[in-house]
């Protein structure tokens, strides 16, 4: 049996450019987990002018490399799939020939690791738990993204939870209150639902290549008004928590936002497949704004 690793890409060029490794890194995904981060250093209650660098460097740790990492560990294990779903990605198309893709990988792992030690044990920690799940996420023999149900849920505790959590965690210099623990959980569960937009591109080379991805396992429609109650639900906890916290116009706020969303999925599940990159378009920035709406709430209660 032929070990992943030793998998050549097509011939192409002996040295990526600039430009290939870019778009390895799909800079368009790291905003998620640094808007997290952001949120939790909102969140924390703490000055921001005596932490700054804090925020600064642990917003670069969650996007450009912690995230960017797992862009290349997935495009890497992916290549195959990717021949079929997106045979323009640098691996598939030969513009990051032989194994570059996985030493890329590799050495923005250490890199990442590198730049976590900077921020201490919660840094440090938070960092390692984030490319544990990342290489998890796409390499054998775990390769979560087998399965839409354990694969979104990585990807939502990395995207959504674990960011908000650190942000929180490194402004305090210890545990954060046990609200925004709940919240960053609570939006890391509706992150699974966000998961499930990308797969809609991906169903006829997931079907080919084993990967049981939620449109492959419930058919387009089913995943869709998954993918819908899976982002609506923890946002009707959330405004029931902001309310029993003494906060109504905060859960005003992310009651109109979750409003808007739905006004926009009945739309999207009226033809998934076509609509899946709009409702990521438009949809997916009125949830994370009721993220951070969510997250100056929970400032005013913790400086309370």
């Amino acid at each position: 049996m032929v070990s992943p690793l030793s998998l050549a890409a097509p011939a192409g060029p002996t040295r990526p450019s600039l430009a290939t490794v870019a778009e390895l890194f799909k800079p368009i995904t790291w905003f998620p987990p640094m808007w997290a981060f952001a949120c939790g250093v909102v969140a924390s209650g703490q000055p921001l002018l005596e932490r700054w660098w804090v925020a600064l460097v642990g917003v670069l740790l969650a996007g450009p490399l912690v995230c960017a990492t797992s862009q290349a560990v997935n495009d890497w294990f992916d290549r195959h799939v990717d021949a079929i779903n997106e045979p323009h990605r640098p691996i598939p198309s030969g513009r990051m020939p032989g194994r570059t893709g996985l030493y890329v990988a590799l050495v923005w792992t250490l890199l990442s690791l590198a730049v976590a030690s900077l921020l201490g044990a919660w840094g440090f920690g938070a960092a390692v738990v984030g490319l544990v799940l990342a290489w998890m996420y796409s390499a054998p023999p775990a390769r979560l993204k087998r399965n839409g149900w354990l694969g979104n849920a990585a990807c939502g505790i990395c995207y959504e939870s674990m960011p908000w959590f650190t942000g929180a965690a490194l402004m305090t210099g210890t545990l954060p209150d046990w609200r925004i623990v709940l919240v960053a959980l609570l939006y890391g569960l509706g992150a699974h639902g966000i998961m499930t937009l990308n797969d809609f591109k991906s169903v006829d080379g997931d079907r080919v290549s084993g990967i049981r991805s939620l449109p492959v396992q419930l058919g387009v429609d089913g995943a869709a008004r998954a993918a819908c109650w899976t982002m609506l639900l923890p946002q009707f906890v959330v405004v029931g928590a902001l309310l029993a916290w003494g906060h109504p116009l905060h859960a005003l706020a992310v009651g109109a936002l979750v409003v808007v969303q739905a006004r926009m999925m009945l739309r999207f599940v009226q033809d998934p497949r076509a609509r899946a990159l709009w409702y990521s378009g438009f949809g997916v920035p009125v949830y994370v704004s009721g993220m951070m709406v969510t997250a100056f709430a929970l400032r005013a209660l913790v400086q309370a």
